[in-house]
């Protein structure tokens, strides 16, 4: 392991999250399997993290009570109850805009959907993280989501914004903008409700 991850980890431990480390996405989806119980209710935050390591689909085709708010044809409604259902499931499962080397995770939402379930409600927080993600500062987390992870987010779900065509953040007041919530985890008061898993690959924005 990374001096690097190390560091992180031992950071988490200490910031009351639990941290652990896998070397690609088939260790990952066997980690995960022990940390969730069948039967489970389980939610989910927009991710191309969890897409890109088969999280989503281990999801769908196992014995969990999976609300899934990538569902095709699903109303503006349709998605809020499923948002609003994530505050009560017993595993949330996320990825992170930025973790930083003393072990704190950063992110920005567009609606607060992904964020608000990391802060309060599900019993568990499973957050999925590559090394492309891992900074040394909450500066640099702050710069390299704004800069790098929004605009290709914002691609991504064909919004009209500056970014998309500068491929840099200039803090738009478009009202298409992704970037509204800016969210810090600093810490957690329930021990390890926040499980970070940081895969030695590459994933995501």
């Amino acid at each position: 392991m990374d001096e690097r991850i190390r560091k992180v980890i031992l950071n988490l431990q200490q910031n009351n999250m639990a941290g652990y480390y896998v070397e690609n996405k088939k260790e990952l989806l066997k980690l995960i399997d022990t940390l969730m119980r069948s039967g489970e209710k389980v939610g989910c935050g927009d991710s191309v993290t969890l897409e890109e390591t088969g999280v989503f689909d281990f999801v769908r085709c196992n014995d969990f009570n999976f609300y899934d708010k990538y569902q095709s044809g699903l109303t503006t409604d349709e998605k809020r109850a499923i948002y609003l259902k994530n505050f009560d499931v017993d595993t949330f499962l996320t990825g992170t805009n930025a973790i930083t080397l003393d072990g704190k995770l950063f992110n920005i939402d567009g609606n607060g959907s992904r964020v608000a379930p990391m802060l309060y409600g599900p019993k568990q927080v499973i957050v999925v993280v590559g090394i492309n993600k891992l900074v040394d500062t909450v500066d640099d987390a702050v710069y390299r989501t704004r800069q790098i992870a929004a605009p290709l987010d914002a691609k991504r779900l064909k919004k009209d914004t500056p970014c998309t065509k500068l491929d840099k953040c200039i803090d738009c007041r478009h009202k298409q903008r992704i970037c509204n919530d800016f969210v810090l985890i600093a810490g957690q008061f329930v021990k390890d409700r926040i499980k970070v898993i940081i895969v030695n690959e590459s994933y995501g924005f």
